[in-house]
Order: C-alpha cells, then sequence, then structure tokens
C-alpha cells in the first residue's frame, strides 16, 4: 500500500504556519493582512487561468462545471460544511467567531486545484512527491496569512487536507490505469476554473459558492471517460 508521504508533509506544514499566524494574530496588522490577501488573489487567479488552459476539451469542462454545480446545489454541500464546521467549533468550545469560515475557506484553497489532485496522481501512480512537497511549502506561507485573519480554524484545515490528498494518493495507485493524459487534464481544467473563483473571493470580487461546486471535479472525470 502507498504511504501518502507528501499529504502528511503537507498537513505539517499547515499545522506550522496556522501556529506562527495565531501568534502574529495580534501583531499582523490590518494593512498588512489585506496586501497579503491581495498578492495571494492575484497569484491564484494566475494559476487558475494557466491550469483552466491545459484542458483540452472545453465542452467536457463547461458540463461538468454545470452539472457538478447543480448536483452540489441540490445536495447543498455549502449547508453540510458550515454544520460540519460548526460542529467542530462546538466540540472545541471556540468563541472564536471566524472559525467555520476559516475551516472552510483554508480548507477549499489547500485542496481545489492542479497541485493537489496531479501531486497526489503523482505520488500514487509514480512514487514522485515532488509536486506535493511543494505545495506544502506554498500551503505553509499561505496559512500564516489566513490563520492570522481567521485564527484556529485554519489550522484545523489539515484535517480535510490529510484525508483528501492520502485518499487520491491510495486511489490513485490501486486505479493508475484509469488515468490518463486526458482525464488529468480534464481535472486541472475544471479544478483551475475552480481556483480562479478562490482568486475573486480572496479579492473581495464575487463570492463564488464554491462549496457547491465541488462535484464539478467528479463530473470531469466521470465524463471524460465516457466522451474523452
Amino acid at each position: 500500500m502507498v504511504v501518502p508521504m507528501g499529504a502528511l508533509v503537507n498537513a505539517g506544514a499547515i499545522i506550522l504556519g496556522s501556529g506562527i499566524g495565531m501568534a502574529l494574530h495580534s501583531r499582523f496588522a490590518e494593512r498588512f493582512r489585506r496586501i497579503v490577501f491581495q498578492g495571494l488573489g492575484l497569484c491564484v487567479l494566475l494559476i487558475g487561468l494557466q491550469m483552466a488552459l491545459t484542458g483540452k476539451n472545453p465542452l467536457i469542462l463547461i458540463f461538468s462545471i454545470l452539472l457538478g454545480g447543480l448536483l452540489g446545489e441540490a445536495m447543498r454541500l455549502d449547508n453540510m460544511f458550515e454544520h460540519v464546521g460548526n460542529l467542530t467549533k462546538a466540540k472545541l468550545r471556540s468563541r472564536n467567531p471566524d472559525f467555520t469560515e476559516g475551516l472552510i475557506t483554508s480548507s477549499l484553497i489547500f485542496c481545489v486545484g492542479a497541485m493537489a489532485i496531479v501531486g497526489s496522481f503523482d505520488e500514487g501512480i509514480r512514487g514522485d512527491t515532488t509536486v506535493l512537497y511543494t505545495k506544502s511549502i506554498l500551503d505553509g506561507f499561505a496559512s500564516i496569512a489566513l490563520a492570522a485573519t481567521y485564527g484556529s480554524g485554519v489550522l484545523f484545515s489539515f484535517i480535510p487536507v490529510l484525508v483528501y490528498q492520502a485518499s487520491l494518493t491510495m486511489f490513485a495507485g490501486l486505479f493508475q490505469e484509469q488515468f490518463s493524459p486526458l482525464v488529468i487534464s480534464q481535472l486541472t481544467a475544471t479544478g483551475g476554473l475552480l481556483i480562479m473563483g478562490i482568486g475573486l473571493t480572496l479579492l473581495d470580487i464575487k463570492r463564488i459558492n464554491l462549496s457547491n461546486l465541488l462535484p464539478s471535479l467528479v463530473m470531469a472525470v466521470a465524463l471524460t471517460l465516457i466522451f474523452g
């Protein structure tokens, strides 16, 4: 069985970065937080655009987003995520009013994207952890800024990140023959569009319900396998 070292290292980087960010909370001036989020927003937009342009079949990309969004809306994933966040907050007896938002926002930032998907597949299929180790460095620095703003909710985002990436790694190891370059390309493109949505949110341009768009990633795989 594949040991998901990349996911473990990524989770550790988030814990470390969040701890630093929480320690700096009272000393991290609003103007510094604002410029960090603006910088992150611009970088995320660029990364998302580059990812989205890697798609080979734009029709599959379009239908993945539309059908995935409808499925997510029908399932009310946003309410489910918020409920889980509130339950975690209650269990921990946290008085942080931004706990749930921080948990959901950081989890989406760290989980949705090419590096999480491709990196996990790369480790599962080829045993190469380079992409996930690089992502760990980026997530560690991002979690400092996020935790300085949202607090302890960001720290606990290591749990969905660990579960998500470890599951992808082990899944890829079991079914590696199914993940052709075309499937990975369409997954990357779909994740890129979602990443662009995160960038728009970070820049306070438009808040997009990304939670309900997450099934688009599953749709991308299914539609590519059927019509690709």
